[in-house]
């Protein structure tokens, strides 16, 4: 059977995530220590995973609305509005979906037509480029550079805008590189999207991950922009509910409303064991996540110290909870790097090039692991960093005594 001519051509193209890709390496290994999964190494609060533990004993397990709670809708309203002073209304404006992951795979379905292009930039999340390919639009791609802190210049979307071009897409505090949008620029690609008439979904995953008494601002607040703005949000990362795959779109209503078709035919409705205990996060707000953010932030300091002091040049990175340190004075590329620190020293990190090609020359990692195994991870480092600097000295050596 020729299977490659039985699957389809949107799917039999897609590239593997890199990540996982690179983690398969790692699985059934106890040796390891891990800086490359991002997910906080804490659970769930209590009082979160307790109120979703009281729903099951309530017998609470059946279909929701396609919408989601209704209470939950409410909930999120009020939150966004706090984080963002932009209020949505829970019935026909928001959509309670199956992790960011899936809002945005049905937003791309929801206003793409075959051959619109999709600005994003990287490096970035592994899933937007397949996602937008998914939805049978082309990829647009922006590259951020470290010099910026790896935020995006509206003079560079500017660059890549054609009649075709139809979504730009943003994720600030970025994965992988932990950059953030400063306002005065962000302002510019506000009036850039209002200029070309281009929707923004934007990916605010990480926005309550910030450091250094820094503050979010996200684009649907500029002028203009909650007309054309989806925007996307989940309890994942501040909330520590990776595994609960609980997420949500906030939308004008005829975008919330193309969203929610595809949603009912191809996911229905969100667990409601994960939206009791989504609803009962938002009422605990920040005060279920600021030790865990205050904990980052040390971590941070202790991560960007080591590499620094290791001469791997790291910028200092104003929210998420990843580190991208710049690889290139060892000489390797970022897959060698990584496989090297995996096999000499058992530490993983993920290649920068599993986030586009831009990330070349950079690593990933994640400090949302315990302070002593940063410790011991950047200790192993270092030492794999000085063994490849030796070799490389060695090599060389030859070269220059017959010179």
């Amino acid at each position: 059977m020729d299977y490659d001519s039985k699957l389809s051509r949107q799917v039999r193209d897609l590239p593997r995530s890199g990540i996982r890709d690179f983690f398969e390496l790692v699985i059934g290994r106890t040796d390891v220590i891990s800086l490359g999964v991002g997910e906080p190494d804490k659970p769930t609060p209590w009082p979160i995973r307790d109120a979703a533990i009281k729903s099951l004993e309530r017998g609470q397990t059946s279909y929701t609305s396609n919408l989601g709670l209704e209470s939950l809708r409410i909930a999120i309203s009020d939150y966004v509005d706090q984080l963002f002073h932009v209020r949505y209304d829970p019935k026909t404006e928001i959509l309670v979906t199956v992790g960011v992951s899936e809002a945005l795979d049905i937003a791309f379905r929801a206003v793409l037509n075959p051959g619109d292009e999709v600005i994003y930039h990287e490096p970035c999340y592994v899933s937007y480029s397949p996602s937008i390919k998914m939805a049978y639009g082309v990829p647009v791609i922006v590259n951020t550079r470290e010099e910026n802190e790896f935020a995006i210049l509206a003079e560079d979307i500017e660059k890549v805008i054609t009649p075709k071009s139809r979504v730009l897409v943003l994720n600030f505090p970025t994965n992988p590189t932990g950059g953030i949008m400063p306002p005065e620029e962000l302002e510019k690609v506000a009036a850039l999207a209002v200029k070309h008439d281009l929707l923004v979904f934007t990916d605010e995953i990480y926005c309550e991950l910030l450091y250094d008494g820094r503050t979010h601002k996200s684009i649907v607040e500029f002028p203009g922009m909650r007309e054309r703005t989806v925007l996307l949000h989940g309890f994942s990362k501040a909330f520590a509910m990776t595994g609960w795959r609980l997420g949500y779109a906030c939308a004008p209503a005829p975008l919330r409303e193309a969203m929610m078709k595809v949603h009912q035919y191809c996911m229905l409705c969100a667990p409601i064991m994960s939206q009791v205990a989504g609803l009962e996060a938002l009422k605990l707000g920040a005060s279920a996540y600021e030790d865990m953010r205050v904990s980052y932030e040390e971590r941070r300091n202790l991560i960007v110290a080591r590499l620094n002091a290791m001469g791997l040049h790291c910028f200092n990175p104003g929210g998420a909870f990843y580190v991208f340190p710049d690889i290139r004075s060892t000489g390797l590329t970022s897959k060698e790097f990584a496989l090297g620190l995996l096999e000499s020293k058992s530490v993983a990190v993920v290649p920068g090039t599993a986030f586009g090609t831009a990330g070349e020359g950079f690593v990933r990692c994640c400090y949302a692991t315990a302070p002593d195994l940063i410790a011991k991870a950047m200790d192993l480092m270092e030492e794999f960093v000085a063994e490849v600097r030796a070799r490389k000295t060695t090599s060389k050596t030859p070269a220059l005594a017959n010179a």
